[in-house]
């Protein structure tokens, strides 16, 4: 068996984390760094990552993340945010981002870029919202693979209350909203998860060849 599937088998939604052990900040590089690498549609990469690293902020979220007692236990909490407005200018800064590093002469980007104004201009907020969020949970899921595989214990949640985490964190500020809550760290000894078997249904039930 491939050490892709052993960690992935080896990977679970811890319910209680060692709050005594600690991610190193190489760790913490590397998720950042995954992040940042995690495809997003057309590459505009609209959702952001909040690293927090703070005791006492991490137990004041507990009563607005369903008290979840992990959010205060873990190394480290992350939080994935998505703009609260999209605008023209996101298109645009990412077209001067790819001319910055490839080089693109603007005949090639410029019809790419006319698509994209133009098919975001027709969309109400409320639908890119929901698009973007979506490129969140491909980012979350990104994540949890990269956990899995660097050994680093994680946690995904969606029971929190969004609008108390963005007054908290201040990120109405940013123009940003949360939309994931991710407390990564170390298993405890006496998490009673730790050792259950994982439960799957068959290969043959979720997958189809089609030859």
């Amino acid at each position: 068996m491939s050490t892709t599937i052993d960690s992935l088998k080896w990977r679970y939604a811890v319910k209680k984390f060692d709050d005594n052990k600690y991610l190193s900040e190489e760790q913490i590089q590397t998720i950042k760094e995954a992040f940042n690498l995690t495809a997003t549609s057309y590459g505009l990469q609209p959702v952001s990552l909040v690293v927090i690293k703070n005791k006492e902020l991490q137990k004041q979220l507990v009563e607005h993340s369903w008290n979840q007692q992990q959010v205060a236990q873990a190394s480290h909490v992350l939080v994935l945010c998505v703009p609260k407005e999209h605008t023209a200018k996101d298109v645009e800064n990412y077209f001067k981002l790819v001319k910055e590093i490839r080089n693109t002469p603007d005949e090639i980007l410029n019809p790419f870029r006319d698509f994209l104004m133009d098919s975001f201009s027709k969309k109400t907020q409320e639908e890119l919202l929901a698009w973007n969020k979506n490129q969140a949970y491909i980012s979350l899921g990104n994540l949890l693979t990269v956990c899995a595989l660097e050994k680093i214990d994680s946690c995904p949640m969606e029971g929190f209350i969004p609008e108390k985490y963005d007054e908290i964190l201040k990120l109405n500020e940013k123009n940003l909203q949360s939309v994931l809550v991710l407390p990564l760290g170390f298993r405890a000894e006496d998490d009673y998860m730790k050792d259950l078997k994982k439960v799957r249904k068959n290969i043959s039930q979720v997958t189809l060849d089609i030859n």
